[in-house]
């Protein structure tokens, strides 16, 4: 007698695809499954047509059902095992998938190619500024290795609550935002391996009750890791926002983080320039980190470039003291810098994400 429907299924659960941690079933990759007596053809749909783990895929298959076969004293015979290629990136499936947040008009991630660029100061920056202009803006610290919300936004004041197995977002400064900072302690080092850290970013995203946002921004961990990936395979972004600073090396470190979004088919919805140039009290400007740089590289790579935001010793105090708010009481070029990047950031998020082929292979 040949293996039963049940009895396959349970046997292919056991292969597990490595670059996502889900067995193949669990992931929707067993797109077909027939039997003819002891004959068993099994299409497997991958990611890409050229993917490196076929093979591999293909010999888990066949030992998980003959191992199956042998332990339910049944007949296995020749195993086919074909594979077709969805070309669609991560983000265009969950944009045509049930959306988990749907009560979220605009979600947008703020990234960067390396840490150090203030990417979190712009993610709050922007938050607090879509805000002021009268938006509804959520703010998810997405940095699950070293979130500073906590601290840039004062929520150590507070105190985390919950209703209907929901997290209730904390509401200041004009926005809601939550932070795995605030459900942990606090000196705890955040020791995340891929499967793990994809988890705990997907309930925090999830099991958060944002309400009705017209924005919710996603302040990623900076490089090119695993939660960048699993917020494209959980959301369905609008796009992304690119922070870097004049120098080289932080724009080199800025391109990879474009490619990274794009290869997740993910928008760029622009690139924002931090510590462009100091302001002194008496107007002067100062170069410090070099300037124009991000522009620069915004128009080689064909992307909108949002503006530069100067640096200022205060801007460091508002961030510490957890009061955002205060950056636009420093001077009069640093509101209109935070003021002309949230609405060109407005602009860029209203024009809406491209529409993108999807292809499949036989």
């Amino acid at each position: 007698m040949p293996l039963i429907p049940t009895q396959l299924r349970n046997a292919l659960a056991t292969v597990i695809e490595t670059d996502i941690g889900k067995d193949i079933v669990t992931a929707g990759m067993v797109k077909d499954l027939q039997c003819n007596g002891a004959d068993i053809s099994i299409e497997i749909q991958l990611s890409s047509p050229d993917s490196p783990l076929r093979e591999r895929i293909r010999e888990q298959i066949e030992a998980a059902l003959r191992l199956a076969g042998q332990e339910h004293g049944e007949d296995v015979g020749s195993i086919n095992v074909a594979f077709s290629a969805d070309m669609r990136s991560a983000n265009e499936k969950v944009r045509e998938e049930k959306n988990p947040l749907p009560n979220v008009k605009k979600i947008i991630a703020v990234g960067a190619g390396k840490g150090g660029v203030g990417k979190s100061t712009i993610a709050t920056l922007l938050a607090v500024g879509l805000a002021k202009q009268g938006a509804k803006v959520g703010l998810l610290d997405g940095d699950i290795y070293g979130p500073s919300m906590t601290t840039m936004l004062g929520l150590h004041r507070l105190e985390s609550k919950s209703e209907d197995s929901l997290l209730l977002p904390f509401e200041v400064h004009g926005i809601k935002a939550m932070t795995i900072g605030k459900l942990v302690e606090p000196d705890r080092a955040l020791i995340w391996r891929g499967p793990r850290a994809h988890s705990a970013f997907s309930q925090l995203a999830t099991q958060t009750n944002w309400g009705e946002l017209d924005y919710l921004l996603v302040d990623l961990p900076p490089g090119t890791g695993d939660v960048p990936l699993s917020l494209a395979q959980l959301l369905p972004l609008s796009g992304a926002v690119i922070v870097c600073t004049p120098q080289v090396v932080a724009q080199d470190d800025a391109r990879r983080a474009v490619r990274m979004f794009e290869q997740l088919g993910v928008p760029i919805l622009g690139l924002v320039e931090n510590m462009s140039y100091f302001v002194a009290d008496d107007g002067k400007e100062y170069d410090i980190f070099g300037r124009g740089g991000g522009q620069q590289m915004a128009s080689a790579m064909n992307i909108d470039f949002l503006g530069g935001i100067p640096i200022h010793p205060d801007m460091r105090i508002a961030a510490d003291t957890g009061e955002p708010l205060k950056n636009w009481e420093i001077n009069e070029t640093m509101s209109h810098a935070f003021d002309d990047v949230c609405k060109n950031l407005a602009g860029a998020a209203s024009l809406g994400a491209p529409d993108r082929p999807t292809l499949s292979i036989h």
